[in-house]
């Protein structure tokens, strides 16, 4: 007796979308109503501020838009695939940002560019961004918890170390050694998991 993926009314829009014809617009938009409120959360977190997360939640959409034809339910759920795309387009977002400050977060941006992709992922970049992100959790769960904090706030909030050391009432100096430790330890931690 076969059983529903649990994820089926989404897999059916995502085909629907794929064969782009009118009826993937409707698709699309029903696709956009059940999931937009829980992929906002993703976005929000990422960039810590709404208005960035809106813009990125529309190019994530735009993206499922071009790339349904290679979603591959065998690969991941729907939800998880959507996800990856609205947080690669949020960090795309904020990458686009510290651009602006490069000389304040040089250190930072290049441990982020050794574990997310560059360009939009296909199917299987995402399942290797899903490995990438389970081994930056674990990796990030080895840290100090101070550590951590600094390091996901200067990472998440695009903060430079002055700013975090002005908010975390900390010395420069500190706050500059155990980013760059972190960094460092996480560097060490990433490369056994590749």
């Amino acid at each position: 007796m076969p059983t529903d993926h649990p994820d089926q009314q989404l897999i059916d829009l995502m085909q629907r979308i794929a064969v782009q014809d009118r009826d993937a617009q409707s698709a699309l938009k029903q696709l956009y109503d059940l999931t937009a409120s829980r992929l906002l959360g993703v976005a929000m977190r990422v960039t810590g501020n709404r208005e960035w997360a809106e813009d990125a939640l529309q190019d994530a959409y735009l993206q499922v838009w071009r790339a349904a034809g290679d979603y591959r339910v065998a690969l991941s759920p729907p939800m998880a695939w959507m996800g990856v795309i609205v947080r690669s387009r949020a960090l795309d977002f904020l990458r686009r940002r510290r651009s602006e400050r490069i000389d304040q977060s040089r250190e930072l941006d290049d441990g982020i560019r050794e574990t997310v992709p560059e360009e939009g992922p296909g199917p299987l970049d995402m399942a290797a961004s899903s490995e990438q992100a389970f081994a930056l959790h674990q990796c990030l769960s080895k840290l100090e918890a101070r550590q951590r904090e600094v390091v996901s706030l200067a990472y998440m909030r695009d903060l430079s170390h002055g700013e975090l050391a002005a908010q975390l009432r900390l010395p420069l100096g500190t706050v500059k050694t155990w980013i760059r430790r972190g960094i460092e330890q996480l560097r060490g931690c990433m490369a056994r998991y590749a």
